[in-house]
């Protein structure tokens, strides 16, 4: 599947129910699908793009080392990648309730499916835990370790997750390690498809994910 459309921000017209939201943003046929937790953490408020405040930029510096931003900023400019937020609003008092975070997963899920990543990059404990709960077959029942998953590939149904350390919480190392890592997975066939040409007349390919 390819989505028809050439918007960055919010390509699919979210709506959430509050007034300030940070939409997903990026390119809709991704192969990489950045997944933050919500705007007080990883910004936005002020730009209306994730990850753009301090921590979000450390992360941009990264993502552009290994390929996946041709450029870094306000409106940072994605090389098949694509950033949303678990919670796309802005949480009224610092952080967000448990309810509230169970209701606008319908969205964050909704998008998650149509821009239907190969990679999916968790930052932080709490949207690693949601991906790899929700998106793997892996059963987490202690706590998520960030320091030990940064960086590392991890099989989940349908998707190839790759966690990656708060940026907020990076040290000398987490940079290049992270770097090291994705430019090790683009060297690689990570694309999660089936050929169904086979099934259809003519030699043309038929690739589904």
């Amino acid at each position: 599947m390819e989505n028809v459309t050439d918007r960055t921000s919010n390509p699919f017209d979210m709506r959430p129910p509050c007034e300030r939201f940070v939409p997903g943003y990026g390119d809709a046929n991704a192969d990489f699908h950045v997944v933050g937790d919500h705007p007080g953490v990883h910004g936005g408020l002020d730009t209306g793009v994730p990850f753009t405040n301090d921590a979000g930029r450390r992360l941009q510096a990264a993502l552009a080392d290994a390929g996946l931003l041709t450029t870094t900023g306000v409106e940072p400019e994605p090389t098949k990648t694509y950033f949303s937020y678990l919670h796309m609003c802005a949480p009224d008092d610092g952080e967000p309730t448990p309810s509230s975070y169970d209701d606008l997963e319908r969205f964050f899920d909704a998008e998650l499916r149509a821009i239907a990543a190969h990679v999916l990059l968790p930052v932080g404990a709490r949207a690693t835990a949601h991906v790899l709960e929700t998106y793997t077959a892996q059963a987490w029942k202690t706590d998520i370790e960030m320091e030990a998953l940064h960086g590392s590939e991890l099989r989940g149904s349908g998707f190839l997750v790759l966690p990656i350390k708060d940026p907020a919480e990076w040290d000398d190392t987490h940079h290049d390690r992270l770097v090291e890592a994705l430019d090790t997975l683009r060297s690689t066939d990570f694309r999660r498809e089936a050929d169904l040409g086979r099934f259809s007349a003519g030699n043309d390919p038929y690739l589904v994910r």
